[in-house]
């Protein structure tokens, strides 16, 4: 359905979530698969114990070659050699485990959270899609979501990895010399102010970041769903001006977000390599007073660097984890989107209506501060075929929304057969209705599949007995496979007529008491239209229809011509009758013959 023409579409900027809030919402989809991460820990506790055993063997080594006294213990060397190569390579084995374990869980996580944004899509009230751009919401689903899992695969892995590295040498380097691990209570604190004042900048931006280029993905969908009217204006080179210029603050956005990112890296490298000289430094001057050996100041140097080395490669990532928890960010504030409201408790499911609809003193506005429906009562017999017409944004597609409870009023009361469709389930109610859009909508799949769809009993027999009756099962046996031709790209191989004619074939197809044209057959010629409406006629005898038409020429044999203008019914009656006087519907008939 078009978007209403009173939306506003400005973007209302919520509360940021914390870096504690974001992580909390990940955790659950992790501990989905507990075991999984049990495993993985254990993998990466074993894996990192065992490579933090290989500076310890290697400093025996150092002390067994007796440096001072020129002996050299072969035997022993040999030992802790063959020691050190058999625990490196069984740590290497555990890490290709982990690794592969993590792909496993970051996959199934990904999974799962893609079908729940999903999932809440089809809860979301139609009104978020007239308020969002489609690109932005692709953009979520699958860029966001591509990042959070990148970084589950990787940063996590790594971080998680590096912790138990840092505690396990900082465990080891105490056990040596207590000493020397005073330099670490200067570094250390360093480091960590550094990194939380870069990252504590530089979140913002990748936020930023994620915004931009959703933003560019809805404009890019835009134009390229857009190309016909675009090269029909020769918009051309405007089009490419702004891309460039949403391409340019996408780019700029990324540039300053990996910029200032990046410095975390060398800023705590830095730091490290200054521990490093100072842990050198210390430690020759305790070897020289006695306190300390060759192997275990090699040792500790050994250790320094798996516990610093680990710390700098955390703030390698923390750019990438800045974007993992901004893309994060984005994908739960669309799962926190409020849902549709909920049926009322007492809510009925409505099975066969008759189609009698009533409208009382209904009022509506798309926005508290502007009304476009006031006061409007209509009455609607069983079977009666409702035409409703008007100029641009007079409110005719508003009623539409209304009778499907895409929205629901403000004031006054709607009921079908004499039952307020507010005590009615909305998924019930909608199934009593049948709906075609000026805006066709075909999947990939059959013509046979496409024309079926939402119909489960439907058989080929009644495929073929719509589509003789809508006047394209002709057209349809002249594709190469029939009813099996497979359409793809949204119907791009046939045109928007035919494509029309195949929605309302579907529409046709339903077994509803009530059927709703939203300008549907704009896209086919009068002619055309005309037999449409005749078969429909037949087809849908004691049925409820409602037809919004722009070319009145179409719906003169309609029951009932509703005129809209400024969201009130300003004249109604047969179009006879409208013709009759100088009246409203008198001056748009005439003007499309002017």
């Amino acid at each position: 359905m078009k978007k209403p023409e009173t939306v506003q579409t400005e973007k209302h900027e919520k509360p940021k979530m914390k870096k504690k809030a974001v992580l909390s919402r990940l955790l659950p989809y992790l501990m989905r698969y507990k075991f999984l991460m049990l495993g993985a820990i254990l993998l990466t506790v074993g894996g990192n114990l065992l490579s933090l055993a290989g500076p310890y063997i290697s400093g025996l080594a150092v002390d067994a070659m007796e440096l001072g006294r020129g002996k050299v213990n072969f035997e022993k060397v040999g030992c802790y050699g063959v020691l050190m190569v058999v625990m490196y390579a069984i740590s290497a084995a555990l890490s290709y485990a982990l690794t592969r374990l993590m792909i496993v869980i970051s996959r199934r996580v990904v999974n799962t959270m893609r079908h729940d944004v999903f999932q809440k899509l089809s809860e979301l009230p139609v009104g978020y899609f007239d308020t969002h751009q489609t690109g932005d919401i692709l953009s979520r689903i699958s860029y966001d979501i591509d990042t959070i899992n990148t970084s589950l695969t990787n940063d996590m892995v790594q971080v998680f990895a590096s912790a138990v590295t840092v505690i396990g040498a900082l465990i080891m380097m105490l056990s040596i010399s207590p000493t020397l691990v005073l330099v670490f209570v200067f570094t250390v604190p360093l480091s960590m102010f550094m990194t939380k004042k870069i990252t504590g900048f530089t979140r913002p931006l990748f936020r930023k970041r994620s915004a931009k280029l959703g933003e560019l993905n809805g404009f890019v969908e835009e134009m390229i769903s857009g190309q016909k009217t675009l090269r029909a204006y020769s918009q051309e080179e405007n089009t490419i001006k702004k891309l460039d210029k949403q391409n340019d603050e996408t780019v700029d956005a990324y540039y300053r977000a990996d910029y200032y990112g990046s410095m975390v890296g060398p800023s705590v490298n830095f730091v490290n390599n200054l521990s490093l000289s100072l842990v050198s430094f210390f430690g020759a001057l305790l070897f020289l007073g006695g306190s300390i050996s060759i192997g275990n100041i090699s040792s500790f140097v050994l250790y320094s660097r798996k516990f610093s080395g680990p710390i700098n490669e955390i703030a390698n990532i923390i750019g990438e984890l800045q974007s993992a928890f901004s893309a994060a960010e984005r994908v739960f504030r669309l799962l926190d989107e409020e849902p549709e409201v909920a049926d009322s408790p007492n809510a009925e499911g409505l099975t066969e209506a008759e189609g009698d609809v009533d409208l009382s003193h209904v009022n509506f506005g798309y926005t508290k501060d502007r009304q476009i429906i006031k006061d409007l009562s209509l009455h609607v017999p069983k079977g009666a075929l409702v035409a409703i017409v008007g100029p641009t944004g007079a409110g005719k597609t508003t009623i539409i929304n209304l009778l499907m409870r895409f929205y629901d009023v403000d004031s006054g009361e709607i009921t079908l057969d004499h039952k307020p469709i507010k005590d009615l389930t909305r998924r019930s109610l909608r199934l009593n209705y049948s709906m075609v859009l000026q805006d066709t909508w075909l999947f990939t799949g059959t013509v046979y599949e496409n024309i079926a769809y939402g119909s489960e009993k439907a058989t080929r027999e009644d495929v073929e007995r719509v589509c003789k009756a809508c006047g394209i099962h002709d057209y349809i046996r002249t594709l190469p496979a029939g009813y099996e031709t497979v359409l793809e790209d949204d119907g791009a191989n046939i045109s928007k007529g035919q494509k029309q004619l195949m929605t309302i074939a579907r529409a046709m197809l339903l077994e509803s008491s009530l059927l709703i044209l939203d300008e549907a057959t704009s896209n086919v010629d009068t002619r055309t239209e005309l037999r449409i409406q005749k078969a429909m006629r037949t087809l849908m005898a004691d049925k409820t229809c409602f037809v919004i038409a722009h070319r009145l020429s179409t719906i003169r044999n309609a029951d009932m011509i509703l005129v809209v203008r400024d969201g009130e019914i300003v004249e109604r009656g047969t179009h006879e009758s409208l013709m009759q006087g100088d009246t409203f519907y008198r001056h748009l008939y005439n003007a499309q013959f002017a």
